[in-house]
């Protein structure tokens, strides 16, 4: 079946292939209105080798949650489907942008946004971004969110807070 056929359904986990053989897991928790109707994922910490459980893998530690589109990374062979987990948990993880984003001249953002999934956009400074647990809220390319996988960090520029 090819990625343009796959059907994505929530709570369908995906896995992606590390440089040392092991594999990691996101799964799909839903679209966000709020950012282009993009697909939220959560990604989970633990590499694994061999066969799993993935019922024990979506109960395990998150990395990051992201927005992206999956099916273009299906597509680029970034990751593939492996099953789906029927429990899926709503995201109440808090997002951020800021207008400053895309602008290398800015370092340090004054103009931040936070919002959840599918809820309204809430201003902020700077000052309480530093008292809050938020993930860049952007669309991440699939190579980005492949890159964070393996790295721990996007590989584009944005803004500090």
């Amino acid at each position: 079946m090819s990625a343009s056929q796959t059907k994505i359904t929530l709570g369908d986990c995906f896995a992606v292939e590390m440089e040392d053989s092991s594999i990691k897991y996101f799964q799909y928790l839903g679209n966000d209105l709020t950012q282009l109707n993009s697909q939220v994922i959560r990604v989970f910490k633990t590499p694994y080798t061999g066969k799993v459980n993935l019922n024990q893998v979506a109960k395990g530690d998150v990395a990051f949650y992201a927005h992206t589109f999956i099916k273009i990374g299906l597509k680029l062979r970034y990751w593939k489907k492996v099953g789906t987990v029927s429990q899926v948990e709503h995201p109440q993880v808090l997002f951020r942008n800021t207008n400053d984003y895309g602008n290398p001249a800015i370092k340090v953002s004054e103009q931040w946004h936070v919002w959840k999934v599918n809820d309204p956009f809430s201003k902020v400074g700077r000052e309480d971004l530093r008292h809050l647990n938020t993930e860049i809220g952007v669309v991440v390319s699939p190579e980005s969110i492949v890159h964070r996988i393996r790295t721990g960090k996007y590989d584009f520029v944005y803004p500090e807070h």
